[in-house]
């Protein structure tokens, strides 16, 4: 049986140092952060240690181990909960996790293979149709990729770093029969 694997850094969203508003379960009296993680892109609420403040898109660790910012995480939450701020930023910080992260996706360009005899991961990419599809085969045929903008000169794809932050969102935020970079929940 697999291991179940969590978050181990998240990005703040949105900081809520009043605590959440709202009855019932959606009351938190406590300063509280919304955020989305660096691996799976699980949006997360968590609570905030006594006299912290954390910034927008501050990285913070929500690991096993002994946390300096975070208090406790409240639990996952769906788009349709997060903060107008949090919506807001959503996109932003996905653009700076995938730039971080440049490597990861490049790999995912090089390796990426068809879902169903008729369609390619590649198309589930915004603007990625079969004539790109095609060209980013081809290109990986003859060598791998390097980066993002080996990506783009080889195979003629506009900005492949927007291409995958714009899919990730679009995971998080309608649903997909098929998801790419993110897990369902």
């Amino acid at each position: 049986m697999e291991k179940k694997r969590y978050e181990e850094v998240a990005y703040v969203l949105d900081f809520l140092p009043q605590g959440k508003s709202g009855f019932g379960k959606n009351f938190i009296a406590e300063p509280i952060v919304q955020m989305v993680g660096e691996e799976f892109f699980t949006l997360l609420e968590a609570t905030v240690k006594p006299g912290v403040t954390v910034n927008l898109h501050e990285k913070l660790y929500i690991g096993k181990d002994k946390r300096d910012k975070v208090n406790h995480i409240i639990g996952r939450i769906t788009y349709e909960e997060l903060t107008p701020t949090a919506k807001s930023e959503l996109p932003l910080v996905i653009e700076e996790i995938v730039k971080l992260h440049e490597q990861r996706f490049v790999h995912f360009f090089n390796t990426a293979q068809p879902i169903t005899p008729r369609m390619h991961a590649f198309e589930l990419l915004p603007g990625i149709g079969k004539k790109y599809m095609w060209q980013i085969v081809n290109e990986r045929e003859k060598k791998p990729f390097e980066s993002f903008l080996d990506i783009q000169k080889r195979a003629g794809i506009p900005d492949p770093l927007k291409l995958v932050a714009k899919r990730i969102v679009e995971e998080l935020t309608t649903n997909q029969k098929y998801r790419i970079f993110t897990r369902q929940y």
